[in-house]
């Protein structure tokens, strides 16, 4: 399933379907259209849950019910189908899929992008042993075409990096290699945002933590959807130039390495989220180095999963 959460009616500038009222509501993409799973189940008579984080968290019964719910959907007959249970993808407006428990970022988990940082950033020249981790508040996150916020005041080297993200299904902790992949929900895109020029004493907090630093979406793909995640292109845009380029193969730890280690000492809760590494091609590996200001557009891309669009803005 390619999960999302969307919103109808008119919220803020933005006129969508008519009849919403705005609160966000727990839809399937498919055949481009978005289906509403509420609208679905009160139809069926099914106890569903209303947001993706709650859905993440029922387990397997809830996405269980849900392809029910859409393959009945599929073979009914037209004039069954409840009103207002579909509505065209450019009726609607995406958000962020849910809002993580927590974000665990990692870095330099491309080769050539340590190469790059150790010559940009004064990172370690050196490939790292194990892991190297940080984190992002949830305030960060920000959904599709939600503005990634600029703010000169605190930054002139506002940077980007597209990443393959993880959404955590089952509590896991201590978990093994080789049982990783049945704690994971799904796959999302994630845009690890950084301002470059607020890293404080080598920490990664701030430079990548601050609000809008996380755009996330625009669906999460249930792992089903996506048998060998380690075999996925990505890349990133800015203004529809190319800057990154590369395959999920060339992680240096693969995913089922990074939930084995992130989980020997914390524990990862259903919807919570990995940003698994950014390849080269980030602007401060640049020559000159190359940042974001008010009036780009960034664009991550995922193989199966989608673009993850934002316009950059001014937050003075």
């Amino acid at each position: 399933m390619r999960l999302l959460t969307f919103t109808t009616g008119t919220t803020g500038t933005t006129t969508t379907a008519a009849g919403g009222d705005g609160a966000p509501r727990l839809g399937a993409e498919a055949d481009g259209l978005v289906l509403d799973l509420a609208v679905l189940a009160d139809h069926a008579g099914v106890d569903l849950p209303r947001d993706l984080l709650s859905f993440v968290q029922a387990g397997p019964a809830a996405q269980e019910a849900a392809s029910r719910l859409l393959e009945a959907y599929a073979h009914a007959d037209a004039s069954t189908r409840p009103a207002g249970a579909a509505h065209r993808l450019e009726e609607v407006t995406l958000a962020a899929p849910l809002r993580p428990g927590k974000i665990i970022g990692v870095g330099l988990n491309y080769v050539e992008h340590v190469e790059e940082s150790s010559r940009s950033l004064d990172t370690d020249k050196e490939l790292p042993p194990r892991p190297v981790l940080f984190s992002k508040p949830a305030t960060a996150v920000t959904g599709p075409g939600a503005p990634i916020l600029h703010n000169g005041d605190l930054t002139r080297q506002l940077d980007w990096e597209c990443e393959l993200a993880v959404v955590i299904g089952r509590t896991a902790f201590r978990v093994s290699e080789e049982d990783a992949y049945e704690h994971v929900f799904g796959f999302s895109i994630v845009n690890d945002i950084s301002a470059r020029d607020q890293r404080r004493s080598g920490q990664w907090f701030f430079s990548k933590g601050q609000d809008s630093y996380a755009p996330f979406g625009p669906v999460v793909v249930t792992a089903d959807e996506i048998p060998d995640p380690m075999a996925l292109d990505l890349s990133l845009r800015v203004n529809g130039v190319t800057k990154q380029k590369s395959n999920t193969r060339h992680m240096l730890f693969p995913i089922a390495r990074l939930i084995a280690d992130i989980s020997s000492g914390v524990t990862l809760e259903p919807g919570d989220v990995i940003a698994t590494g950014s390849p080269s091609g980030v602007g401060a590996g640049m020559v000159p180095p190359e940042f974001l200001v008010p009036g780009d557009t960034v664009e991550a891309t995922v193989e199966r999963i989608g673009t993850l669009a934002n316009p950059v803005v001014d937050a003075r």
